[in-house]
């Protein structure tokens, strides 16, 4: 099956569908960035820094709002979930523009963080459904793209905006709230997916697979415990990058705040190539298990080199480009792809929500006791980091589906056949 409509339709649903990355790393970094200038504002405490940290877009609230939206999704279709949460983001986002003090923010925070959530199951399952059965992978990375960009651009605004101080980081903010109501206005032209809508006509003892409770089958919690292993895993080494990544930065020269915001910046843009050469290039045509596992490796030797070697600026660098590098056609990039095509048109954002929760919360668990792994020295937090990534890559290579080129449901009657 290969969905209708036209080429330049399809990759305009793609991009507004996709842009929920944009908005979700683009919240991520301007709430890190903007921590510093809150905390000197409305003396935050270290309790509430902490707060934030964990119950904000980048981990709890984005996951509760995953499992709530993911299922929404399944029930009442893509369409309403992702045109009227943009809504609900900028109500969110606009508390922080116009924050005076420490609970508006940790308020704001929260909210934008369930939006996210919400969002990225609807957007991801929207993708791969309006794809054609022989660019899922393309269309996809093109969300993968967004993301990488929502942080690129939200860099850039803070440095030429740095003056300004905190009245920088609230116009920040508002970008991302503009660009929230316009998409609102610009998803209402999109439709709604074919397939969901195929998948609600079929015959009523088909239709038992839109049951919650058939998510706790074995195959689809083999293909969860699969694909939350391979993400979850890659997911604590990258939300513990956060941390550490300012330190390298420090480390090696003292570098300026121009010069700290240029190498993430460059960090960000090897991504996005990487995401264009080789995932949107190939996933849909090579063998992904061997791309994934290609992507694995680079990214351990990367880490490594911190783990190994004196945290030299010749080694920060070959570090930062092996990272980004891998990056690009890695666990992110795959998660997405893999979660919407290994699970049943009626459970696929259900199950995404649920995944993205777990994933998400046992991130913010995991925030609080990433101060107590740094004391404890670099070198030892960069072997933990190493361990992560070799499991992540592991779990990968051995588990990664063979659905290069196939349809979705291609891919749903071979998982019936092996039940």
């Amino acid at each position: 099956m290969t969905t209708g409509g036209s080429a330049t339709g399809g990759w305009r649903d793609t991009i507004l569908a996709g842009l929920a990355n944009y908005i979700d790393a683009g919240s991520i970094v301007a709430g890190s960035v903007a921590l510093a200038l809150w905390q000197e504002a409305y003396g935050l405490s270290n309790t509430t820094l902490g707060v934030l940290g964990a119950f904000g877009p980048n981990a709890i609230s984005a996951g509760i709002g995953a499992l709530i939206g993911g299922r929404l999704c399944d029930l009442l279709g893509r369409k309403k979930i992702y045109q009227y949460d943009m809504l609900f983001y900028a109500f969110g986002m606009l508390w922080l523009v116009f924050a005076i003090n420490a609970w508006m923010v940790v308020l704001g925070f929260f909210l934008v963080g369930l939006a996210v959530g919400a969002d990225i199951p609807a957007s991801w399952s929207l993708i791969a459904e309006q794809a054609p059965d022989d660019s899922r992978g393309k269309h996809s990375g093109v969300a993968q793209v967004l993301w990488y960009l929502g942080p690129t651009v939200v860099l850039l605004m803070f440095l030429v905006l740095s003056p300004l101080g905190l009245l920088g980081a609230r116009i920040v903010f508002a970008h991302l709230a503009i660009l929230a109501i316009a998409l609102t206005f610009l998803r209402a032209r999109m439709h709604e997916s074919k397939r969901w809508l195929d998948a609600q006509t079929q015959p009523a003892k088909d239709q038992r697979r839109a049951k919650l409770s058939d998510l706790l089958t074995w195959p689809n919690l083999r293909s969860m415990g699969f694909l939350i292993g391979m993400y979850g895993m890659w997911n604590l080494w990258a939300g513990t990058n956060g941390f550490f990544f300012p330190f390298i930065l420090r480390t090696v020269g003292n570098q300026s705040q121009f010069t700290a915001v240029a190498v993430q910046t460059l960090s960000f843009f090897i991504g996005m190539m990487s995401i264009y050469l080789i995932f949107m290039q190939f996933s849909d045509r090579v063998n992904q298990r061997m791309l994934f596992g290609i992507s694995a490796v680079i990214q351990v030797v990367g880490m490594s080199l911190l783990a190994i070697f004196p945290l030299t600026l010749p080694i920060a660098i070959i570090h930062v480009f092996l990272m980004a590098f891998g990056q690009g056609f890695g666990a992110q990039s795959f998660f997405q792809l893999w979660s919407a095509e290994m699970f049943p048109t009626l459970l696929r954002s259900t199950a995404q929500g649920v995944m993205f929760a777990i994933i998400r919360v046992s991130l913010g668990i995991f925030s609080f006791f990433v101060p107590a792994l740094t004391a404890t020295g670099f070198t030892t937090l960069a072997w933990i980091l190493v361990s992560f990534l070799v499991v992540s890559g592991l779990i990968g290579f051995l588990g990664a589906p063979r659905n290069e080129g196939k349809s979705l449901e291609e891919i749903e009657a071979g998982m019936k056949a092996a039940r």
